[in-house]
């Protein structure tokens, strides 16, 4: 795979590496949008059940439908992809991952500062104390699980529709992209806001952008580089590219 002069410079220099990314990383180690494409969940569409409202109407079904993705995920690996990203780590002062994936895929994969603006289906917490639970013990309850403590549900550490996403999560995403020298957009449709902003508020910051996708998206011209492809082939390049470029500038 041949990169451009600029982005091999901008490797060779860069302090601060911010990357984004979306579905698609994650669709490539076999993780489906959303539902299964088999059985009872194709009756329903999402927002019938990733969200408060219905949670709270029928817990059992909400609970049943995440246990069983819950479980899809858990069988599912990292793919080169989220093993790349979790080797760039080491090799930038500063370097952070924002994802809008649920899978946990990059913390699996090694990855240390990950923002999770759509939180975590490995996670889970009381709706009324906020106590935490770890699957292992949610995996075992029949029904809806209840908090040992209040005696309130506990729910999926996701934001559902019609929820904001964690202020923690977007303050330390937006001040990522602020600082990046570079800023990746993995696999993401760049359409959903306000996640979608943050490469254009790289960019606005000085970033040099890069794109990585299968297809053009509405980043597309506005990204400096566009990388068409899977991403499980294009970042263990970019890998070797990191390697190669911080022994030069060292040498």
């Amino acid at each position: 795979m041949v990169f451009s002069p600029s982005l091999i410079s901008k490797l060779q220099r860069a302090e601060s590496v911010t990357v984004f990314t979306g579905a698609g990383i994650s669709a490539e180690s076999g993780v489906p949008t959303f539902r299964g494409t088999d059985g009872i969940w194709k009756k329903f569409k999402p927002e019938d059940l990733a969200n408060f409202d219905a949670f709270i109407r029928n817990p059992e079904l909400v609970w049943e439908w995440y246990k069983y993705r819950k479980q899809l995920m858990g069988s599912i690996q990292p793919n080169a992809g989220h093993t790349a990203l979790a080797e760039m780590e080491k090799r930038f002062a500063q370097f952070a991952i924002i994802t809008q994936n649920i899978d946990n895929l990059h913390r699996r994969a090694g990855s240390k500062n990950v923002h999770e603006l759509h939180g975590n289906v490995e996670r889970n917490y009381c709706i009324g104390c906020g106590k935490t639970f770890a699957d292992e013990e949610i995996m075992k309850m029949d029904k809806a699980p209840r908090c040992t403590s209040c005696g309130d549900l506990v729910r999926p550490d996701v934001v559902w529709f019609g929820e904001l996403l964690p202020v923690d999560q977007w303050q330390k995403s937006v001040s990522a992209a602020e600082r990046a020298d570079i800023f990746f957009s993995v696999g993401t449709s760049s359409v959903v806001f306000p996640a979608a902003s943050l490469p254009h508020t790289a960019k606005g910051a000085g970033a040099y952008v890069v794109e990585i996708n299968i297809e053009r998206t509405e980043l597309s011209p506005f990204a400096d580089e566009v990388l068409l492809g899977r991403s499980g082939d294009i970042l263990p390049n970019i890998l070797k590219l990191c390697r190669s470029s911080r022994m030069s500038e060292q040498n």
